[in-house]
């Protein structure tokens, strides 16, 4: 990927909406080898327009972004340019950022925290047709393959989505908020609005209420004895 090797080095575009950030990005990348800054998106839909003008190697894509998020510019990017590479570059880890990032077209995802070796390491994986992961997202992956076959869905009831179901059939299992959050594998804040919107959908007002419904509807059982 070096000069010296006679390779061009990769063209890169960056996109992060807080600017701050984004110039700290860029400045990093601008002391690390074969990696060439080409432009600096604040949002996605600014990346795509980037990416149309510029034709880059590959973006190092923010999640969170105003207007036109990181997902939904990943799958654009792929779909309408694909001979650019993404690789996702966000302070989220969870899979309700992991899943749909690499579902979208994303071939590389790391952390905000990651070193600079490390970024050069994904952008050089990406562009030889391997995954740039992080070693923490890589462990969730395999754990994920690693997990038991998930049950069927219960049976969506009263207009609840199926995670909104899954998420009553837990509390009806006496899960705490965090407990679901782990088992689920997204964030207590997650789980809130969840239980929120079955709560606005059913007119439930509290757990036990939950549980009577969950009990009576059949989506789950009361405990032997």
């Amino acid at each position: 990927m070096t000069e010296e090797a006679g390779q061009k080095p990769a063209r890169v575009v960056v996109a992060d909406d807080q600017t701050v950030v984004r110039e700290g990005i860029v400045m990093l990348l601008g002391l690390l080898p074969g990696i060439e800054v080409v432009g600096a998106a604040g949002d996605g839909d600014e990346a795509v327009k980037l990416v149309a003008e510029l034709a880059p190697d590959v973006v190092l894509m923010d999640l969170r972004m105003p207007r036109c998020n990181g997902v939904e510019a990943t799958r654009r990017i792929r779909a309408e340019h694909p001979g650019t590479q993404v690789v996702v570059l966000t302070t989220y880890a969870d899979d309700e950022s992991l899943f749909p990032a690499l579902r979208a077209g994303a071939r590389g995802y790391l952390t905000k925290d990651a070193g600079g070796d490390e970024i050069v390491r994904a952008v050089q994986s990406v562009l030889s047709g391997e995954a740039g992961l992080s070693p923490s997202v890589q462990r969730r992956l395999l754990e994920r393959l690693s997990e038991p076959e998930p049950r069927p869905a219960p049976a969506e009831s009263d207009g609840l989505t199926a995670r909104e179901t899954e998420v009553l059939v837990l509390i009806a299992e006496g899960l705490t908020n965090q407990e679901i959050a782990r088992r689920l594998h997204v964030s207590t804040a997650t789980v809130k609005t969840h239980i929120n919107n079955l709560f606005a959908k059913t007119g439930l007002k509290d757990r036990a209420q939950a549980v009577r419904y969950a009990y009576g509807k059949g989506l789950a059982r009361p405990p032997a004895g």
